[in-house]
């Protein structure tokens, strides 16, 4: 046979060592030609009597990340093409037998008689952690980076191969069903106490103990198959399964709202499958992945969250003519709590961290602050105490500019005042390398008016992180009127090194992601003078698939802030620019009740020292019209709050502010959890049609205001049936700052 994804060495004692290296890949992955070459081996194996048994590991860092989510992809256009030429069954049917390949070779790998031992090594997750679930022994690193798990509910999909099935039979269904909807990466550890892993072992020692287990005469038969298995939770007609599946079911309704056509069939697989023997339950278990994998919510997560993510992740946006650029040291001036999550970040990255700000004792503060991040990671056994120790190394807590000499990037983390902000650029680049990058980390001023303020603005660039900082993936990079390619080389160098996803976009007021937010609360606001008693509002907003409803998302940003938003608005575009309502509701919780948001434990919620968060009963009282409930229609409620940042996110693109549609949609998930089923804003309004969304919006627009009349971008793809992914493409030439 042809060793192209795999090499397999026999050795004397006739166990086939066959590692896992794919050529021109930094990870190993899942596609057709790799499990074309795996069902060859596997059918090998069945059919040598010299083979006695397997080992399986990688000749990469990692073991794999799973599938090739673009095959999938593939897979479920299948249905289309099929659908046209030979009809809806056979298209079905097409899909189905395709997309069950591999958990049928896992099955045959699992009842081929000869004992296969999987020896994990760095990540192993998705359908590589399937494969591993289907042999018949499972040894796993001690490495900190080895991790496994089956994350497929994060991108639309459920563990298809098999996984779903045999998870459920290895453990108590409650812990299976939470185990796969989570979807959750775990540690070493924590699988063998599971049982989801044999053993945890030193990486030099893992391929010897698999070959003793085999030599020892390792079972190749799994206990499902066995006659007499009984379930680790017992029957699911029983007590315990009616104290499993009915709860179940209700947890997954009110964490999402039953948008995740995954996670539903998910738990009718568990169920349904525990009930039948291993080769039907597998085989419901492909019916149900055929089904959910063309879905739309499944087609749009997969693009938006693992393609154009992916791309974006490996640099798609960096300019063609910017070389290789310096990044070991980063400076960091501003210590507060922004400040200082941009150093634990940059320093954990491997970076050399210099941390500015105002005296001794506030630098100390700041890099006090990463100790604290470091060390709850270090008491979770996430890193060790020497890591953490080699981190707060990295960094250097100084109220001395001088130290930022040497520093190939600064970034200024200090107050929102555009004089603040002048001061600190004088100060640094008096001391910095002449090649080195400044950028200002800015949420709302313009980044080519504080560029003014620099002696080379080619070399200034913006950078938006999201707080909390050390939780949050996204940045924005915002490119001033006179920003360099360089200078957005090496940003965007800097936000792959720390590990987060970064969108491009053109200077403007509020930028991307904010432009939506504040779409998104002034919404809730108007909802709340209206008369909508606040708890429907925040209840609709989860079920219209947010993370958290406007009124509690601006608790988090602070109430004051919005009131000084609206504040510099006005002052920069006059009285129109402002929505009176909003601006007396806000005015009146800051101004007169003293409710600031969570900062001060009082905003639209309160927040006791003890006890859960709730809303807080004065907000009846602001009302001067209370609506009832029960007439109220929730669809359009729902409709509000996604089509105002929809209508927002398309106007960024009509502006240039958004010039790749995939980072509004990326931008708008990771940056303010924009319903993450739809796969984003713009992939919302194609998945329904710019036609039908501008009839939509223009149905809000006649009982709520201009704010939901469509653009001219819209209605000219309305009128000519186009989507924003057909015209702009998935993907778009490299940016390049000076386009």
């Amino acid at each position: 046979m042809t060793e192209t994804n795999f090499r397999t060495d026999l050795d004397a004692d006739g166990i086939l060592s066959v590692v896992w290296d794919m050529p021109g890949r930094s990870m190993n992955v899942l596609s057709a030609d790799a499990i074309a070459e795996l069902a060859e081996i596997a059918r090998r194996v069945a059919g040598d009597a010299a083979i006695k048994g397997v080992v399986v590991s990688s000749g990469k860092k990692a073991f794999s990340g799973g599938a090739d989510l673009t095959m999938l992809e593939g897979i479920a256009r299948l249905y289309a093409t099929e659908k046209a030429t030979r009809g809806e069954e056979a298209a079905a049917k097409a899909v189905f037998e395709e997309s069950r390949k591999l958990s049928q070779l896992y099955r045959f790998i699992e009842t081929s008689g000869k004992p296969w031992v999987a020896a994990i090594d760095g990540v192993c997750l998705g359908g590589a952690f399937e494969l591993a679930l289907a042999c018949h022994y499972r040894i796993v690193s001690n490495d900190p980076s080895t991790r496994v798990g089956l994350p497929e509910v994060k991108v639309g999909l459920f563990p298809g191969a098999g996984g779903t099935t045999r998870v459920a039979r290895m453990l108590p269904p409650q812990d299976a069903l939470q185990m796969l909807m989570k979807g959750e990466q775990i540690r070493p550890d924590k699988a063998r106490a599971m049982r989801l892993v044999d053993e945890v072992l030193p990486k030099d020692q893992m391929i010897g103990r698999a070959k003793d287990w085999i030599r020892e005469g390792g079972k190749a038969v799994k206990p499902w198959d066995e006659k007499g298995f009984k379930l680790p939770g017992g029957p699911v007609w029983s007590k315990p399964g009616f104290m499993t599946f009915p709860p179940a079911n209700a947890i997954y309704r009110r964490e999402t709202q039953d948008n995740y056509p995954a996670i539903r069939a998910m738990l009718q697989v568990v169920f349904d499958g525990l009930q039948l023997p291993m080769d039907l339950a597998l085989t419901v278990e492909s019916r149900h992945f055929a089904k959910v994998l063309r879905s739309p919510e499944a087609a749009a997560m997969i693009r938006t969250l693992f393609v154009s993510m992916q791309e974006l992740n490996k640099g798609a946006r960096r300019p063609k003519g910017a070389g290789e650029l310096p990044l070991k040291k980063v400076g960091i001036v501003g210590a507060g709590f922004m400040g200082a999550g941009v150093g634990y970040v940059t320093a954990r990255a491997g970076l050399e961290v210099v941390l500015v700000d105002r005296d001794q004792d506030a630098a100390d503060k700041g890099k006090e602050h990463a100790q604290k991040l470091i060390s709850t990671e270090v008491a979770k056994g996430r890193v060790s105490g020497s890591e953490r120790d080699a981190l707060l190394g990295r960094i250097t807590a100084t109220p001395d500019y001088a130290a930022l000499a040497d520093c190939d990037l600064v970034i200024e983390a200090v107050f929102e005042d555009p004089k603040v902000k002048a001061e600190v650029v004088a100060k640094v680049e008096a001391v910095l390398r002449e090649d080195a990058i400044f950028a200002s980390n800015t949420s709302t001023l313009p980044i080519t008016g504080l560029a003014k303020a620099s002696k080379r603005p080619e070399r200034f660039v913006g950078i938006h992180f999201f707080s909390p900082v050390d939780k949050m993936l996204l940045v924005e990079l915002i490119v001033g009127e006179r920003t360099g390619d360089e200078a957005l080389a090496l940003a965007l160098d800097y936000v792959r090194a720390i590990k987060k996803t970064p969108i491009v976009v053109k200077d403007s007021r509020g930028f991307f992601a904010n432009r939506c937010v504040i779409a998104y609360m002034l919404e809730g606001h108007l909802m709340l003078t209206e008369g909508v008693p606040a708890a429907m509002i925040e209840n609709v907003a989860r079920q219209a698939g947010m993370p958290v409803g406007p009124l509690s998302l601006n608790d988090e940003v602070a109430l004051d802030l919005g009131l000084k938003i609206i504040d510099s608005t006005r002052a920069q575009l006059g009285d129109a620019a402002v929505n009176p309502a909003q601006e007396k509701l806000l005015r009146t919780l800051v101004e007169k009740e003293g409710r600031l948001g969570r900062k001060n434990r009082k905003g639209f919620y309160d927040y006791p020292e003890q006890g859960k968060k709730s809303l807080w009963p004065g907000l009846a009282d602001l009302q001067e019209t209370k609506l009832d409930p029960e007439t109220l229609d929730v669809a359009e409620l729902r409709n509000r709050l996604l089509v105002a940042q929809a209508l927002e996110a398309a106007r960024t693109v009509e502006e240039g502010v958004i010039t790749d549609v995939r980072e509004a949609d990326v931008g708008a998930i990771l940056g303010f959890g924009f319903a993450p089923y739809t796969g984003g804003p713009l992939s919302w309004i194609d998945a329904m049609g710019a036609e039908r969304f501008v009839r939509l919006a223009s149905a809000l627009a006649e009982i709520h205001g201009e704010r939901f009349r469509s653009n001219a971008l819209l209605l000219d793809l309305a009128a000519k049936g186009e989507t924003f992914y057909g015209r702009f493409g998935g993907a778009s030439e490299p940016a390049s700052a000076a386009a």
